[in-house]
């Protein structure tokens, strides 16, 4: 839906749209609980493309330990639920508007992870606004999320960051590849003899292995589909050919957890699941949208190594998200520890 001067200012009026102007810090949404199930993990990774065997069905007896979740999971376990939160404050999600419908689309997250997370525990989520700034024309807020245990512990938190009011114009949507030369890592899986370990972590040092990761209409609905809490949303910029031409990446485009999945799966290549959920971290940011047919390669390197005052042993990873047209999808960085 097209806009002329004024229309934003009357569905404000109208609707009471819940613009950037009207978010507040601390404006907060409900709280919500989800009891993880192994076929949740397990689909989990399947819409990361994941085929770890950590993360499968197979061998799930009653005397089977209990399944893993992927770190970046926490993303769909404590959803952040924006809508819900601008509805809890008495707002219209710009999403749902009916008179000046726009998207408030993925910038950036930064998750933080204390313990593992497995089949059977019950997670309480927490989410609220953290924080809104403007930086060169564009107007951010950052929504802090946090998932606790059933004692009340925190199991991890993260700052996910929207873009709410964009000052550059429409990215073009670039043509379809002919043919991609870059073929899709689908069948790849860690092998623990090639886990970098803290003797290689210095300054510049490649991460062993790298990762392509190819995505799919069918992929991007699937995981759109998964949702633990909160309303689905049947048409977005992720869904929604028509309704993503009016929006900043001119067309549909992945989410950004998805990417951010991804990113999981690569990490999950060169460490151990632990190096990130004993006190890890990964921020990633979104460059470039990556669209259904686009192949991305992640690649990484080692920045910084260190300990920290607990004795921990810790490196900092810098991982990049290139596609088939050599340009820069998402930029990453990941603190990690070592045993």
């Amino acid at each position: 839906m097209t806009t002329t001067p004024g229309t934003q200012q009357d569905a404000t009026a109208a609707e009471r749209l819940w613009t950037y102007d009207a978010v507040r810090v601390r404006q907060a949404g409900a709280e919500t609980q989800v009891t993880l199930t192994a076929e949740n993990i397990a689909e989990y990774a399947a819409c990361a493309q994941n085929p770890d065997s950590r993360y499968l069905m197979a061998g799930q007896g009653s005397d089977a330990p209990r399944m893993m979740a992927m770190p970046t999971m926490v993303l769909t376990y404590a959803p952040q639920l924006r809508d819900e939160i601008a509805e809890a404050n008495g707002f219209v999600p710009q999403e749902r508007s009916v008179t000046a419908r726009r998207q408030t689309p993925f910038a950036k997250c930064d998750i933080r992870w204390y313990r593992p997370v497995y089949s059977g525990e019950t997670l309480t989520g927490t989410r609220r606004v953290h924080e809104k700034y403007e930086r060169r024309g564009s107007k951010f807020v950052t929504f802090r999320v946090s998932a606790f245990d059933e004692a009340g512990a925190v199991v991890a938190s993260y700052d996910y960051t929207c873009i709410f009011e964009y000052a550059a114009g429409q990215r073009s949507v670039p043509e379809p590849a002919e043919d991609v030369a870059i073929a899709p890592d689908t069948d790849a899986v860690p092998d623990p003899s090639l886990f970098m370990t803290w003797e290689q972590a210095s300054a510049g040092a490649a991460l062993p292995r790298t990762l392509a990761v190819g995505e799919t209409t069918e992929n991007i609905l699937r995981k759109n589909a998964q949702r633990l809490a909160g309303r689905p949303s049947e048409s977005n910029i992720h869904t929604d050919e028509e309704f993503a031409r009016q929006n900043i990446f001119g067309g549909a485009v992945n989410a950004g957890p998805a990417t951010m999945s991804y990113v999981d799966r690569f990490l999950g290549l060169n460490f151990p699941p632990e190096a990130l959920y004993n006190g890890g971290n990964l921020v990633m940011r979104a460059i470039t949208p990556f669209r259904a047919g686009d192949v991305v390669t992640f690649s990484g390197e080692i920045t910084g190594a260190g300990g920290n005052l607990y004795g921990q042993r810790k490196a900092q990873v810098r991982i990049r998200g290139v596609n088939q047209r050599d340009e820069l999808v998402s930029l990453s960085d990941a603190t990690v520890t070592f045993r």
